[in-house]
């Protein structure tokens, strides 16, 4: 039997297989005016087609909880009801494919305002959309990016409402997972490594005080997601040793998170700092993983160059993960999941129009 085609089941919802979609920004939004954020036909025709293909659950890239709060001027955002509505159409087409749609909600902190990736990802002023990016301290992210403003604790406090808001907004829009992005050098990761955190106050220094605002954020989040309903997050190693956050770290915040009502641990790993050597290999995060799910017992999927399905059903056997999230392979082959299942002799749905194909 493929263990990556067995149903999967989080709190009331049952994903039909452990296939998953990792989330992988598009940069395909308007940067400005009434539709800023909101998702277009690109944003449509991309997860539809993953979901035709047999992906059990799709999490749409990260979608930001404010317009700082952006990687560009070009990402999704939720911070209006315009937003939300725009995305109906997604969610609705993958449920109608059988695919669960979950969305990654998300503050870049002192790594927004820059440009297109295909154009260089520089940091880009007002002329190109652009604005001044926050951070728990005033620290910038690498040479050439901008000091960004040290957050306010009444500012950090409006932050954790917004994801709270853009968590109430992501269920009117028909999503039925969401997941906190605590990790790549975005906002919460900055507060959790003591590599981007030099605060003195009580959102500083010990990794109680580090992980306070991830906390208040899951917290404001899972008091409006519905109890029925799974909560994700994710975060893994910055790859800085002691000097950032660690992989003990996580696996010692991981259970704090399942006390807190995080239902599944997205583990990804880096992006806190320039220029870092990771050791970028087939399945290279999944050692993370395994260690999260048997030292803690909270639920995991894995991420990280995993490509052939027989990769992902060793990863599954082993007990290393509940879930395979791919991401690049499937910007390749949108039916990924059809194809794997094929091989395996497993059944995943193919819709009728494509019955001609089995």
């Amino acid at each position: 039997m493929s263990v990556l085609f067995e149903p999967y089941a989080l709190r009331s919802l049952t994903v039909p297989n452990r296939v998953w979609m990792a989330p992988m920004c598009q940069y395909s939004a308007l940067p400005a005016g009434p539709e800023a954020g909101a998702a277009r036909d690109w944003h449509f025709a991309h997860y539809a087609a993953r979901a035709t293909g047999g992906t059990g659950l799709i999490l749409l890239e990260a979608t930001a909880v404010s317009p700082e709060g952006r990687i560009s001027p070009y990402d999704l955002g939720i911070w209006n009801d315009a937003q939300a509505t725009s995305l109906r159409r997604i969610t609705g087409f993958l449920k109608a494919q059988g695919t669960v749609p979950g969305i990654q909600i998300a503050h870049a902190g002192r790594k927004a305002s820059t440009g297109l990736p295909w154009q260089g990802g520089a940091p880009v002023g007002a002329d190109a959309h652009g604005w001044q990016p926050v951070a728990p301290s005033a620290l910038p992210f690498d040479d050439g990016h901008p000091v960004p403003d040290e957050l306010t604790k009444e500012q950090i406090a409006r932050a954790a409402g917004q994801f709270a808001d853009a968590a109430r907004r992501a269920l009117a829009a028909g999503f039925e997972v969401v997941e906190v992005h605590g990790a790549h050098g975005y906002l919460i990761g900055e507060f959790l490594s003591p590599h981007s955190n030099h605060r003195t106050d009580e959102y500083g220094g010990s990794f109680e005080n580090r992980t306070r605002f991830a906390l208040e954020v899951v917290d404001a989040v899972r008091a409006v997601w519905p109890g029925e309903l799974p909560l994700f997050f994710i975060s893994a190693t910055d790859w800085l040793d002691e000097a950032g956050w660690t992989a003990d770290d996580t696996v010692r915040f991981s259970a704090l998170l399942k006390a807190h009502g995080v239902d599944l641990l997205d583990v990804s790993t880096g992006g806190n700092a320039p220029r870092v050597r990771i050791p970028a290999e087939p399945g290279y995060q999944v050692p993370f993983a395994a260690r999260v799910k048997a030292e803690t017992g909270l639920p995991v999927a894995a991420v990280g160059l995993i490509t052939e399905a027989g990769q992902a059903e060793k990863i599954l056997a082993n007990g290393e993960a509940d879930a395979v999230l791919l991401g690049r392979e499937l910007l390749r082959n949108p039916s990924w999941a059809r194809q794997a299942a094929r091989a395996a002799g497993a059944d995943v749905r193919v819709p009728e129009q494509y019955l001609r194909s089995v």
